[in-house]
């Protein structure tokens, strides 16, 4: 789930809440929450990348202060790759010695933009990569710089390519992809993808190991060629605010749409605004709902 449920013009600088599943410890990175019992979470521990990047996030939001609903909504599809943002550039470079007579993957990584928009070349590529590469590697042999509780937001970091794990992640993606018929660079939507009736629906973001906001977790089928459909990921989205006025400015999605009725108009009419980044209206003043195009208004006598 994602949820940009913010007041506008809030000054975020004074209270950075951010919370991704994780531990209620860095809730707000300026001033973490200790004392707590062991089941609401542990203390002083790494946190996973969406809950670094969702800090960094809320943090740069912040530092810009005054924020409008426009500018949660634009967060929620930034579509920021932090594992990206953290290793790629090292990946690359490192690629030449363990891939000496293939070139084409080191290019591919290194000219990813680091984000997971659905034209995003690389992104598939970095994204099996990684996927093998922490799953198979202890965190304190993932990164030169080991973690450390006076710095969670920045720590671990500078990707260790030395560990035995690296080249065999790396190898593993390329030989996973070219076995399957994907190019290297193919874009991320023609493989991250619903499908609703015979329409297959190209999605962006990402899996929460690579700290992706807008989490999109498909499934690898090896021998069905990749990716199937998105399994699960972000559901109902919320950006609020009032943007100077009285009357509240909701914007809203939710997913999976509102019907899971094949015949029924709704079955896949907010997944669609969904992967085209469009939002629902939600209208709460008179004059708001008066303005709605799709107003109906029946007088029922007694």
């Amino acid at each position: 789930m994602s949820e940009l449920g913010l007041q506008g013009r809030i000054r975020l600088a004074a209270r950075r809440s951010e919370n991704s599943n994780d531990s209620a410890w860095l809730t707000n990175a300026d001033r973490p929450l200790t004392g707590y019992e062991r089941i609401f979470g542990t203390l002083g521990t790494p946190r996973s990348l969406r809950t670094r990047g969702g800090i960094e996030d809320v943090a740069a939001m912040a530092a810009k202060g005054r924020l409008t609903v426009a500018d949660l909504q634009s967060q929620q599809f930034a579509n920021r790759a932090p594992a990206g943002d953290l290793a790629a550039a090292d990946a690359a470079r490192a690629c030449a010695s363990v891939l000496p007579d293939d070139q084409e993957a080191c290019r591919v990584i290194g000219a990813w933009d680091r984000t997971v928009n659905t034209d995003s070349r690389g992104a598939l590529l970095f994204d099996r990569f990684w996927r093998k590469f922490t799953s198979g590697v202890p965190l304190p042999e993932q990164w030169k710089v080991p973690f450390s509780a006076a710095d969670p937001v920045r720590t671990p970091h500078t990707l260790n390519t030395a560990s035995p794990g690296f080249a065999k992640a790396l190898t593993g993606a390329v030989a996973e992809l070219r076995a399957a018929g994907i190019p290297l660079d193919a874009p991320l939507g023609a493989h991250q993808f619903v499908v609703r009736g015979d329409r297959r629906i190209p999605l962006s973001g990402g899996t929460e190991a690579l700290g992706i906001w807008n989490k999109t977790e498909p499934v690898w089928n090896a021998a069905g060629g990749g990716y199937t459909e998105v399994a699960h990921g972000t559901s109902h989205v919320q950006a609020v605010g009032w943007d100077g006025s009285r009357c509240p400015v909701a914007r809203t999605l939710l997913t999976y749409s509102q019907s899971s009725n094949p015949r029924s108009a709704h079955f896949s009419d907010q997944t669609e605004l969904y992967a085209q980044e469009r939002w629902v209206t939600s209208r709460f003043c008179e004059k708001d709902i008066l303005r709605s195009p799709q107003l109906r208004v029946v007088r029922v006598r007694g």
